[in-house]
């Protein structure tokens, strides 16, 4: 028994789950401060800053972000908690394996992403109408990716943790750095979808294609753009608007 137990201790790097939180939350405050010193990026932050402070101050955002926010904090505490020390290590690995994982995890998600989005979100029944409270926003600005009902964000947090903690257990473990960079990368591009930006030139282009790709989805619950990380199953599957 004792055998057992200590096999299962030695298997959960808490540690290394720590690290990975530490390492997430110092990129992606680094990332922001060396991204709105650019003076293109601040004046896009300031933009969505006024046009969010008008939508909080009506009735129905806060209410509705502190509760998506709140079921967000409870889904990652389960996660760094309960499935991530299982599935992280601290072993050296190749850079082309980081790099490969950080492509697998994203791209796993996604697909299952795409999915849900299309099938469930704008199929027929509770779905639908759950994620008609996201929909509410028709020219998103940063907040609109927080205005989320928490049965959504549940749904969509959960299969990306999910989507990590299946793949480490049939992959095995990823490196602490691969995931503080494929995480900050779904966040961060999960906001930034939302995001009003009008930045038409080098080297902004592909940032002003994918928000703008992103909004055209949010003019009504009949549009496609799917996916939430890239637009290629959209591409793939004939929903690309």
């Amino acid at each position: 028994m004792d055998n057992i137990i200590n096999s299962l201790a030695a298997q959960y790097h808490w540690q290394a789950a720590l690290l990975t939180l530490a390492g997430i939350i110092l990129l992606t405050k680094a990332a922001k401060f060396l991204a709105f010193r650019v003076p293109a990026l601040a004046a896009t932050r300031q933009t969505n800053l006024d046009v969010d402070r008008e939508k909080l101050a009506k009735p129905k955002y806060p209410p509705m972000v502190r509760a998506s926010q709140r079921v967000g904090l409870a889904v990652n505490a389960a996660f760094f908690l309960l499935l991530l020390p299982w599935v992280v290590t601290l072993q050296p690995q190749p850079l082309w394996k980081g790099a490969l994982d950080i492509v697998v995890i994203l791209m796993v998600y996604d697909f299952f992403y795409y999915l849900a989005h299309r099938f469930w979100f704008h199929g027929q029944g509770r779905m639908r109408q759950v994620h008609a409270v996201h929909h509410q926003a028709r020219n998103p600005s940063h907040i609109d990716g927080f205005y989320v009902h928490p049965l959504e964000t549940l749904v969509g947090l959960g299969l990306f943790c999910a989507t990590i903690a299946v793949l480490g257990a049939l992959l095995g473990p990823f490196h602490v750095v691969t995931l503080v960079l494929t995480y900050v990368i779904y966040t961060q591009l999960n906001t930034i979808n939302h995001t009003r930006v009008d930045l038409p030139r080098f080297p902004y282009r592909t940032l002003n294609w994918i928000v703008a790709k992103h909004h055209v989805h949010h003019e009504n619950m009949h549009k496609g753009n799917y996916a939430t990380i890239t637009l290629l199953y959209d591409k793939l599957f004939g929903t690309l608007d």
